[in-house]
């Protein structure tokens, strides 16, 4: 056949590239994935449904995800690649067709107090040029107005070489208060919580934890010298007082022996604050709650910035201004400027600043801490610079981008996921919403349950399909929970007067107490403002925040919940032996792996190996550890339990432990009777570690429960089981007051608070208090409107 009878056979017939219209997974078995087939269309909008805990983040975050930005990487020199974090092969036979991933999930955005929405985009950067180029007194070059940039200054001889040492002199202007060092805020002490002045410091007047006077602290602080430790603090002079508190580390020599003495508040700040919050122990955190004192920087005002950074605007505006505005308002004020030497720049700063506002994140302003942002406000805030890409053939990867979101702007959020799919992208979307279900071009249904019992393709196909299918998701797609017949009676009233917060204005309001109270709203309205900012965080009020849980690859259920210690006595008194052997972080691991179960091997540039240590089989435990067994099981064998499996275990006969039998009730009463007790924090899913933290709290003596979206990463069918953790909680005394967009919990509450009436500036306001049927039959309100169609009223 000729070249042209070949193309001529050709015509008609699809090109080669264009065949390459599937991304293709063979045997993948990442986490609980059982040898998982699938063929996910390119180009299109997929949606992973299934119970939480099901493999749909293992599917498409640890797999597909995860071997596109491996392969990317290796696109790299070997050099470069040793400065990249190491990404591991998925555990994948074949994964064919792949494109360049852009995973958008909703790890948080960093806790660094420097870190805010301006720089975490690049808001704030451009926002630097621009006042460098036109503000007026001129500050400097961009660096003189950025709060993450000190001014310094020296000079001084170098040597290059060996050759000639040449003077040098340099100088920074940097933009950073340096009183606050661009935090915005100063640390002060309560001293009256570091010691008792009536005390002497050997009748142990420190109330610090971990400092008292046996050990070497003792008898460095007796005897320093410095004062005299028989006297009561409060009769110190105020040379004794400073040498207590504030002395820097001086070399001191006591008993022959070289020591160091150190003020306590250097000890305090070397000790405890520098660490994160959320990484100390409970009883250092309480104390650093009670004792650290932080309020807004007298220098900057909280603004973060140098004086000559203040002092220079444009238009009559400083950058610190700018950065305070509403989002929205920064995004007018930008147009209105009239620059033409400045114009290419201006036109980016106004279409970033204009894709806050069509994401719906318009009520945020620049400087807004970034750690303070909920999960789905940072997943947003990720979204930004991806939608004025011009970028074509790319997979998004979502994880509920709907999390956080008022049934309002759901649409809005839906209309976003079907551009970026227009513009020619692979979307995939991890998601519980029907209403964003409703939008799938296709839907992989994964389960059918959680944790082992999930990992496999229950479903594939449309929606009218799945909605067909005898999946758990088919089955509870329709469900509508019913407003409530009969509401409670309050027994009293939490009463918030004057509450001004970040955005509401001077709100009054009455909490009921002895009920389920849902504080609603659009997103951005002021309900985390009036309920973690206004109710009094006192020993009865416990609060179950979305902040993530801290832990490492040994944590595990069992650690963080405190099961582990009764469990380990329990094996210690059965065996007569010391309760340290049962811990794979102290005496009782394998020697091997140190209790880590997996040996690590460093390959340099290429990513590192983890295999099963051969010594202990994966089980973190020193052989002669196991041979100690409490009703026929070892420690390993308990840790491999389920929850549920371990609370039967527990409850009777010779393995009975009533302390920990009473854990894993509340475990197995949030929903996680499928995870495992040794299964890593790490591998739990955003819902799982939010509800391992509401069963940890259960246990608290707190009479009133502030939960903030707990239905976050909750499939349709674990909802029910919420709202009848939520109805035991209230039933048993409980004051409960939840923040929550889902329409279910709404329709399940005694009294609803809704505020806005819109976001930022246009909310803080109470805009209905009443009961679910009220607000359905008044429809005055955007949550009105929703819950009513929802209901089908």
């Amino acid at each position: 056949m000729t070249g042209k009878t070949a193309k001529a056979a050709e015509k008609g017939r699809p090109h080669a590239a264009d065949s390459h219209d599937m991304i293709r997974v063979h045997g993948a078995r990442e986490n609980n994935l059982k040898d998982v087939d699938i063929a996910i269309p390119k180009r299109r909008l997929t949606v992973f449904t299934g119970v939480s805990g099901s493999g749909k983040s293992s599917l498409v975050f640890d797999t597909v995800a995860a071997e596109s930005q491996r392969l990317i990487n290796e696109t790299y020199s070997a050099f470069l690649q040793g400065f990249m974090p190491t990404v591991g092969r998925p555990d994948v036979d074949v994964l064919d067709g792949i494109t360049t991933a852009i995973a958008v999930d909703q790890q948080p955005m960093g806790s660094d107090p420097r870190s805010t929405v301006g720089t975490a985009t690049d808001a704030n950067a451009m926002l630097r040029i621009l006042f460098s180029r036109l503000g007026r007194p001129h500050a400097g070059g961009p660096k003189a107005y950025s709060f993450n940039v000190p001014s310094a200054h020296g000079s001084g001889a170098i040597s290059v070489g060996g050759k000639k040492a040449a003077k040098a002199t340099f100088s920074i202007t940097g933009g950073m208060c340096p009183s606050c060092e661009g935090r915005g805020k100063v640390s002060d002490f309560d001293l009256d919580e570091l010691y008792d002045k009536d005390k002497s410091i050997n009748e142990e007047a420190l109330t610090i934890p971990g400092m008292n006077m046996s050990g070497w602290f003792g008898r460095i602080l007796r005897g320093c010298g410095y004062f005299d430790p028989d006297k009561p603090i409060g009769k110190f002079s105020a040379k004794e007082l400073d040498d207590l508190l504030y002395r820097e580390p001086t070399k001191i020599k006591i008993e022959g022996t070289n020591l160091t003495y150190q003020g306590l508040i250097p000890q305090i700040k070397k000790s405890f604050l520098a660490k994160d919050r959320e990484a100390m122990q409970p009883h250092i955190r309480a104390f650093v709650d009670r004792a650290i004192v932080f309020r807004t920087c007298p220098d900057c005002e909280g603004t973060r910035l140098a004086e000559h950074a203040r002092k220079s605007k444009l238009a009559g505006i400083s950058i610190a201004d700018a950065c305070a505005m509403q989002i929205s308002d920064l995004a007018a004020w930008v147009r209105a400027l009239d620059e033409p030497s400045v114009g290419p720049l201006l036109t980016s700063l106004g279409e970033n600043l204009d894709s806050f506002v069509e994401i719906g994140l318009g009520y945020l302003s620049l400087d807004r801490p970034a750690g303070t942002l909920s999960g789905g406000e940072a997943q947003r805030v990720k979204m930004v610079g991806h939608l004025g890409s011009s970028l074509t053939d790319v997979t998004y990867v979502f994880d509920e981008p709907t999390v956080g979101l008022h049934p309002h702007d759901i649409q809005r959020m839906n209309n976003l996921l079907l551009r970026l799919r227009d513009k020619g992208n692979t979307v995939l979307v991890v998601e519980h919403k029907p209403e964003s279900i409703a939008i799938a071009d296709h839907v992989v249904d994964l389960g059918p349950g959680a944790g082992t019992a999930g990992g496999a393709i229950c479903y594939e196909g449309d929606l009218d399909g799945l909605r067909e299918s005898d999946t758990v998701t088919g089955r509870h797609l329709g469900d509508r929970a019913k407003v409530k017949d009969e509401v409670r009676e309050p027994t009293g009233a939490l009463e918030i007067r004057g509450a001004d917060a970040h955005n509401l204005r001077d709100v009054d309001v009455d909490v009921p107490l002895g009920v389920l109270t849902v504080v609603t709203g659009v997103a951005g309205s002021g309900k985390s403002s009036l309920v973690h900012g206004s109710i009094p965080a006192d020993e009865g009020v416990v609060s179950v925040d979305q902040a993530p849980i801290k832990g490492s690859r040994r944590s595990n259920p069992a650690t963080y919940t405190g099961l582990l210690e009764p469990v380990r006595k329990a094996f210690a008194k059965a065996n007569g032996v010391k309760p340290s052997l049962f811990s794979a972080n102290s005496e009782g691991a394998c020697p091997t792996c140190k209790g880590a179960g997996v040996v690590f091997t460093d390959l340099a540039m290429m990513a590192g190996v983890a295999s099963t240590c051969d010594e202990c089989e994966g089980r973190r435990y020193d052989s002669s550890v196991l041979d100690y067994h409490l009703g026929g099981k070892d420690i390993s064998e308990v840790l491999a339990m389920s929850v549920d499996g371990a609370e039967r275990f527990f409850a009777e006969g010779e393995a009975r432990v009533p302390a920990a039998h009473k854990i894993l009730r509340r475990l197995h009463d949030v929903g996680l009777g499928y995870i495992t007790l040794g299964q890593p924090l790490t591998t739990l899913s955003g819902g799982e570690r939010q509800r391992l933290k509401l069963a940890t709290h259960m246990a608290d003596k707190g009479g009133v429960y502030v939960l903030d979206e707990p239905t976050s990463g909750l499939h349709l069918a674990d909802v029910e089981q919420l709202l009848a953790l939520l109805d035991k909680l209230v039933d048993s005394g409980k004051s409960v007051i939840v923040v929550e967009h889902h329409q279910a919990v709404m329709a399940h509450a005694d009294w609803i608070i809704d505020l806005g009436p819109g976001a930022g500036h246009d909310g803080g306001t109470v805009v209905f208090e009443g009961t679910p049927a009220e607000l359905v039959a008044d429809r005055s309100t955007l949550t009105g409107e929703h819950l009513a169609a929802y209901v089908g009223a």
